[in-house]
């Protein structure tokens, strides 16, 4: 009897900050998934917007431009250059740069460990 009283004493204290706990880890992971797909998002359109505009460039101009900055001084590309790191790799005036879009985070994290 002394046992069962204790049991349900300790469930009456212990569920609610169990349940409390349990709501905020499930929050947390929530919380986690929606940022970690936004920052996806986001490195998806600035890669798309730089493709965008080094196709434009070449149906202008009849050329891919040798630089990055080229893109940004005469087509209007603003990347949030604080957020993500852009490398534009040029190949030749009538092949598409390889362009690759990564979180600045992770470009200082690679720089830190060469």
């Amino acid at each position: 009897m002394i046992i069962q009283s204790r049991v349900r004493q300790f469930f009456r204290t212990a569920l609610p900050a169990i349940i409390f706990l349990v709501a905020l880890a499930v929050f947390v992971a929530f919380v986690s998934g929606i940022s970690g797909k936004s920052e996806s998002e986001g490195m998806q359109l600035t890669y798309e917007s730089v493709r965008r505009a080094a196709v434009q460039c070449y149906a202008l101009e009849g050329g891919y431009p040798v630089d990055f900055e080229y893109l940004k001084e005469h087509y209007g590309i603003q990347p949030d250059e604080g957020k993500y790191v852009i490398y534009y790799e040029y190949i030749a005036s009538n092949l598409m740069p390889d362009i690759t879009v990564v979180p600045a985070s992770a470009a200082q994290f690679a720089e830190q460990h060469r």
